[in-house]
């Protein structure tokens, strides 16, 4: 999809997975490195789990489809060949990503204002822990501190214990992929102005997003959110994880669930036949958390399905729910992960050849294309593996000519987009289109109202289908119009509505597009043209495609659920449901990709997304660990592997933290002279992390003695002054005050119809020179139902009255 365009790779690790995406669908990818090679080849886990001069697999993982060649920055005093080289890959060149602060091409002295002197329509990307200015732009933020001061670290763990990390790093990965659908975004506003585009990606903006629902939750309802462990985290406290006879599943505890599972239990002689009889399942779903309504609640319904689930493996329980209608969902361990059948069958797994010459299953392809366009075409490459065919390209390929346009547009301005999907991946997609000026129409339904209408946080709140900030934030800059999709009339309504729309999204369960009479092979009739993306937990085919569900499912089938957690403790799983929080940076630059593929060949597509099969690259260097090594990650509370001290320490004050994670040994010092403790830095046993790794309990307990009695942002600041990794673990109150956020306009404040003027959480990155959205509220239910009749359509009086009549429109 991406062939005519080439992409400059100077990240280190991070952010490097975002031009590998850009590999995926096509780009040429160099990956420019110094003599040496890239930081990232000396980032762990290793092939032998534990030397640097083995090979790193995440370097692996992250850098396939590219080209590798090695440029000196340090030799341009002596020599300008090297510069000379650099300079002109830039003007041959689409995009350029960097990681910063103190990157690769800040060493040869080039920023954005020289890269758009070389090449004056570059799409500059530079992926930071807090952005490219501001008062926290030159703050310390690895892995832990900038996943506290995001927000998800404060929602994550049993309340009992200290917040929690995943113990799996992915900051980083989130910030690379979103940096590739932010970069998409800019191309597609230089196609419409011309000009060179600046793009400053936020790690710790990234990380805010994976609250989804907390995001800015204080400033909805007046309260924060509270972690607790494996249960339902959003508001009721009923258990998502239940063990089971090998391990743990996951089941959200509905009346589906309940009567599913009934007839099994009383065969099973796990409940009298009789026992439940009482129950009025049609209400259930409503009043099963409020004993004062009814005597029989979803924690009786809990400890019920607990004593039918401990009978029972993990794979029996897949294969029940499957063959049930009803979503169980195994939480997979990595090894189970890599022999999972349905990955198998869609034929995920990508080979993947050490330098020892084994051969390792890799996360494949992330989309399935009706036109191709995603392919794995070669591993990571050796250093300046290609250096002498690239410089070669450089005397025979001429620079890139200049574009045309030069309006003043938003980057997708004229792009149409018919909106089915619902909960989070879809709208979040979608929303990615609608913010950067595409016209967006969400399909909703009276009868059947997205289910994130009915979450939290509800402003003041009071619930109602218009006062949900989870949809809110989601849906931004979108209309709304409320059909009945039972009424054959409506059915055509919205075929009117595709054949003018460029792009459908739809994430239904697999075939009940096609049963509306709206799948791919009706609606391309319709519309040639057309990008249709059909996105849902386990993609369209396979075995285990019927499993419906949400995020929570996904992530616990991916291994997600597996790495959070204490080790003494069964797993707790990410905030809410984590595999909505990486689709959509996938299916957000696969739009971007598609509409620029339509523009040059006029070619529509369907595309495939399984949200398992993006959200297994956020696991990729672990899952060629376990085949390279017998390494199999798990629950680490909030330690590192390879580096000490990390964990989150208490502070002054109800429920304050302050993570703390030392990366080398001289912040190990600086933080020892912080603190007044000459003693451990004068004790050669702590000098290097193995020493502290080993100690990490006494550590640990040093510092909380420290931290116990400070302010908590007292101790991020004294600890920052020095150098040293730290953050305050900060909740929705604390993200809304942020001074970083407030100097990059991270929350917007829009006024909606029922709520006033709330706070939508905004994009994890800017484009220079171009204010971008979110640029109106989320819709009422229904509320551009006259308005997309009537001005999109373009039906006259006389059809819309009869719309309304026929009860087409509700």
């Amino acid at each position: 999809m991406l062939q005519p365009y080439r992409v400059l790779d100077c990240t280190d690790h991070r952010g490097e997975i975002g031009p590998m995406l850009f590999g995926d669908l096509g780009a040429d990818v160099v990956k420019i490195e110094p003599p040496g090679g890239s930081e990232s080849r000396q980032q762990a886990p290793f092939v032998d789990g534990a030397s640097e001069d083995s090979g790193s697999l995440a370097f692996l993982a992250f850098n396939r489809n590219k080209r590798s060649i090695v440029l000196d920055p340090d030799s341009v005093a002596d020599s300008d060949d090297d510069l000379q080289a650099l300079q002109a890959l830039i003007r041959r060149s689409d995009f350029v990503f960097e990681s910063g602060p103190g990157g690769l091409l800040a060493r040869f002295g080039i920023g954005f204002d020289e890269a758009k002197a070389l090449n004056p329509e570059v799409v500059f990307v530079v992926v930071s822990p807090f952005g490219a200015d501001g008062p926290h732009h030159d703050l310390e933020g690895n892995d832990l501190v900038l996943a506290a001061l995001g927000g998800p670290v404060a929602l994550q763990g049993v309340p009992e214990r200290a917040p929690l990390r995943l113990s799996v790093p992915q900051v980083w990965r989130h910030a690379g992929a979103e940096a590739a659908a932010a970069a998409m975004a800019a191309h597609h506003r230089r196609l419409q102005t011309g000009t060179a585009q600046f793009v400053d990606v936020s790690a710790q903006c990234a990380m805010t997003w994976t609250l989804l629902n907390a995001m800015d939750a204080y400033g909805i309802q007046g309260e924060e959110f509270a972690r607790c462990g494996a249960d339902y985290p959003v508001s009721h406290n009923f258990p998502l994880v239940f063990p089971c006879l090998d391990g743990y599943v996951l089941g959200l505890g509905s009346s589906a669930v309940m009567l599913a599972c009934l007839p099994r239990m009383v065969e099973e002689n796990i409940i009298e036949a009789d026992a439940l009889a009482h129950v009025d399942w049609e209400a259930y779903d409503g009043t099963m958390r409020d004993p004062s309504v009814y005597d029989f609640t979803i924690h009786d319904g809990a400890a019920i399905l607990g004593r039918f689930f401990s009978k029972h493996t993990k794979q029996e329980l897949l294969e029940f729910g499957l063959s049930q209608g009803v979503s169980l969902a195994p939480v997979n361990k990595l090894e189970e992960l890599l022999s999972f059948e349905h990955m198998r069958v869609r034929e995920y797994w990508e080979p993947l050849m050490l330098p020892d010459g084994r051969e390792l299953n890799a996360p494949g392809v992330w989309a399935k294309s009706s036109i191709g366009g995603l392919s794995v075409q070669r591993g990571a490459p050796n250093l300046d593996q290609h250096g002498a065919e690239i410089r070669a390209e450089l005397h025979q390929t001429p620079p890139r000519e200049a574009a045309s346009a030069k309006t003043d547009a938003l980057p997708f301005h004229g792009v149409s987009v018919t909106d089915f999907s619902w909960v989070g991946v879809g709208p979040i997609s979608t929303k990615f289109l609608a913010d950067h000026g595409a016209q967006v129409v969400r399909i909703e339904s009276e009868s059947r109202p997205d289910v994130l209408r009915g979450g939290p946080p509800f402003k003041d709140g009071e619930p109602g289908l218009d006062r949900s900030q989870f949809f809110g934030d989601f849906n931004t800059s979108k209309m709304s119009v409320s059909l009945d999709m039972k009424n054959p009339d409506a059915v055509e309504l919205v075929k009117k509505l595709i054949v003018q729309s460029d792009v459908l999204l739809e994430s239904f369960a697999p075939g009940a597009i096609s049963r509306m009479g709206l799948g791919y092979e009706e609606i391309k009739k319709l519309n040639p043209g057309i990008i249709m993306v059909s996105t849902c937990l386990m993609g369209q085919t396979g075995p285990a495609a019927q499993l419906a569900g949400y995020g929570y499912h996904a992530g616990a089938i991916a291994g997600f659920y597996e790495v959070t957690g204490w080790p003494d403790l069964g797993p707790n799983g990410p905030w809410v449901a984590y595999t909505d929080t990486i689709a959509p940076r996938f299916v957000s630059l696969l739009l971007g990709a598609a509409l620029d593929h339509r523009r040059r060949t006029g070619e529509g597509c369907h595309l495939d997304v399984a949200q398992i099969e993006t959200a297994l690259h956020f696991l990729a260097p672990e899952l060629l660990e376990l085949q390279a090594t017998g390494y199999s990650a798990t629950r680490l509370g909030n330690r590192s592997r390879v580096a000490a001290p990390q964990g989150c320490y208490p502070c002054d004050g109800d429920d304050r933290w302050c993570a703390i994670a030392v990366d080398t040994d001289a912040q190990w010092q600086a933080l020892c002279r912080e603190m007044g403790r000459t003693d451990l830095a004068e004790d050669l046993s702590l000098a290097d992390n193995a020493g502290r790794l080993a100690c990490h309990d006494a550590i640990d307990a040093a510092i909380s003695e420290w931290t116990s009695t400070r302010d908590v942002f007292e101790v991020m600041h004294a600890l920052q002054a020095v150098q040293v990794p730290a953050g305050v673990v900060q909740r929705s109150q604390d993200l809304l005050a942020d001074p970083q956020y407030a100097h990059r306009n991270f929350y917007r404040y829009l006024e909606h119809p029922v709520m006033g003027r709330i706070p939508y959480a905004g994009h994890q990155y800017r484009i220079s020179d171009y204010e971008h959205g979110p640029r109106s509220p989320a819709p009422m239910l229904g509320q551009h139902s006259f308005e997309v009749l009537s001005e999109v359509l373009g039906l006259d009086d006389e059809a819309i009255a009869a719309a309304y009549a026929n009860g087409v429109v509700r």
